[in-house]
Parts: structure tokens; C-alpha cells; sequence
């Protein structure tokens, strides 16, 4: 009986660090893949880490989205396991991923067009009150 392959967490990591500047620019994946020769089936593959980004292509892709190729891997996990202290502050990873949905997305953007430096401590607290509860 076949099992699933599981996404190496860096190539996992990778795709959506590429989603996130992809969707930062407002391209499509097919604008992108186009730029690089591919089919958007295959960015998509790329961004969900079930294909491994070549260094040449990851290259082509840095270029398209005007990022340098370390861009990437900025807060990339470690490769050995490392236990998680409670309360400790989530890992880039979690920063990563919850960047790459659109609701993140949407959210960062909105609250970083309000001007008020007031209002944005208001809008955290209310957040933070708001989680409290839970």
C-alpha cells in the first residue's frame, strides 16, 4: 500500500515564503510561471513544498520577484528538532504561514495603512483582549 510523501519542512518553507512574495506583488501564479517556463500546476507544487525548487530555478524565481535568493530562507526552521518552551514566541514558520493566506495578507496591509500610532495600540489590545478569553 503506497504511502503520502510528506513535504520536506524546508521545501514546505520555501514554497510559501515564494507565495507570499508572489501574492505581495498581486501575481498569479500562472504570471509567474510564465516568467520561468512553467505551468501554474507546477508553482503551485513549488508553494505547497511537494516539489523541490532547483537553485537555478529558485534563481529565475528570486529575479522575477525581485528578492535576493536568501529571501527564502530568512527564519527558514532549524533541520534538527528542537522542543517547543510554553509561552514561548511562535516561530517564524508560524509568521511565514500566516502571511502567505490571504486574510494575513489582507490584514497586515490594512493595519499598516492607519496612520494613528493610538489607534493601532487599540486595534492590538482589543486583539489581545479579545484572544484572552478564549
Amino acid at each position: 500500500m503506497p504511502t503520502k510523501k510528506v513535504p520536506n519542512p524546508i521545501d514546505k518553507y520555501v514554497g510559501n515564503r515564494v507565495r507570499e512574495r508572489r501574492k505581495m506583488l498581486k501575481m498569479s501564479q500562472g504570471k509567474l510561471g510564465n516568467a520561468v517556463g512553467l505551468t501554474f500546476q507546477q508553482i503551485q507544487k513549488y508553494e505547497k513544498g511537494a516539489n523541490r525548487i532547483g537553485a537555478s530555478r529558485l534563481q529565475q524565481i528570486a529575479e522575477v520577484l525581485s528578492v535576493p535568493v536568501p529571501f527564502f530562507f530568512e527564519g527558514a526552521p532549524q533541520s534538527s528538532a528542537r522542543l517547543q518552551i510554553v509561552g514561548e514566541v511562535p516561530s517564524p514558520t508560524y509568521l511565514t504561514e500566516f502571511l502567505a493566506t490571504s486574510d494575513g495578507l489582507a490584514l497586515v496591509n490594512a493595519f499598516r495603512r492607519i496612520k494613528n500610532v493610538s489607534v493601532k495600540r487599540c486595534i492590538v489590545r482589543l486583539v489581545e483582549e479579545l484572544t484572552d478569553d478564549e
